[in-house]
């Protein structure tokens, strides 16, 4: 099939759907290599107990709001918590942050309710996108992989400039592999022993205060203030930030080690937790990765709340000038 004419400048409607909040923007390509402009902002709270089709319906006020403010927009792109089905944009899978996200028609819905073309892709996917182009990546390199470490730990690999999604959209789910130090633990995901159990935020919490990270956590002993005792000289808090940063880049290491991406980049709440756990990285990276590939740098994302933005947009923009479909 022809593919769509895409002529410059062009305008998309944004959205990022996270469980906390629904987040969009208008997302302006001009055709040059200057950085797409990031402007009217708009926030809402997710508010997901609410159920699938409350959340789906803020959604989609979300877009119009963006599309009533430019009316010029040419579509919309959109990144979901969850992992969003590559073929229809669907929610393939959401979880129990998420109750009844698993099934909702997002692309479509959107499309529908718009008479705009939309795509729709997983959120960390959309993060790392939106580096790769536009970000800290740089446009020398052709491959990286990004960690998103905040509530969990998610993660996404790209090759020459594209998101590699795997057959069910699920591809990147790093913190879903198995890691040593998590041994016995169960995960939020019903499974034991993966990575996250040990890396994220959450964990972080839960090993401050002696528990997992499926037990009811103490909310005034999160990440944040582990982060903020530990640069107050607590010596739990330095080692348990010692710990889970170490735990994260010996699998930052072992991801590497099968992968071999041109750079890793760092993004999340977490990356602000301090030295002590920027420091333990290094250190458990340089225990697992193969000395060939001991050269591979470790970046901080530079785009923060504007990357999954930015990368729902270019996901649209790759359908609507490629794939022709009836998106």
């Amino acid at each position: 099939m022809q593919a769509s004419a895409f002529t410059y400048p062009a305008t998309i409607a944004a959205i990022d759907i996270g469980g906390t909040k629904i987040a969009g923007a208008t997302v302006t390509f001009d055709g040059s290599d200057a950085a797409p402009v990031v402007d009217n902002y708009v926030t809402v709270p997710t508010l997901p107990q609410r159920g699938g089709d409350a959340v789906l319906a803020s959604v989609v006020e979300v877009a119009r709001t963006l599309v009533e403010t430019r009316p010029d927009c040419v579509g919309i792109g959109v990144d979901a918590a969850g992992i969003v089905n590559p073929k229809d944009g669907s929610i393939t899978y959401g979880n129990g942050l998420m109750p009844g996200w698993t099934g909702q028609p997002l692309r479509q819905r959107l499309k529908d309710e718009l008479g705009l073309p939309a795509a729709a892709m997983g959120d960390v996917q959309a993060h790392a996108l939106g580096e790769m182009r536009w970000g800290v990546v740089g446009k020398e390199r052709q491959s990286c992989l990004l960690i998103a470490v905040g509530t969990g730990l998610g993660g996404a690999f790209i090759v020459d400039g594209h998101v590699v999604r795997g057959r069910h959209g699920a591809a990147g789910h790093f913190g879903h592999s198995l890691h040593a130090a998590a041994a016995g633990i169960m995960c939020q995901c019903g499974s034991q022993g993966h990575a996250e159990c040990v890396t994220s935020g959450t964990a972080i919490s839960a090993i401050y205060q002696g528990l997992t990270v499926t037990d009811r956590l103490d909310p005034a002993l999160m990440g944040d203030t582990v982060s903020a005792r530990a640069a107050k000289g607590e010596k739990h808090a330095i080692e348990v930030l010692h710990f889970c940063g170490r735990a994260l880049g010996e699998a930052i290491g072992s991801w590497c080690n099968i992968i071999d991406p041109e750079c890793v980049v760092l993004s999340g709440t977490v990356t602000k937790a301090g030295p002590a756990w920027r420091d333990a990285i290094d250190e458990g990276f340089a225990a697992q990765i193969l000395q060939p590939l001991s050269d591979i740098p470790i970046l901080q994302g530079a785009l923060g709340g504007d990357a999954p933005l930015i990368g729902a947009a270019e996901n649209l923009r790759d359908v609507m000038q490629t794939w022709a479909l009836d998106y």
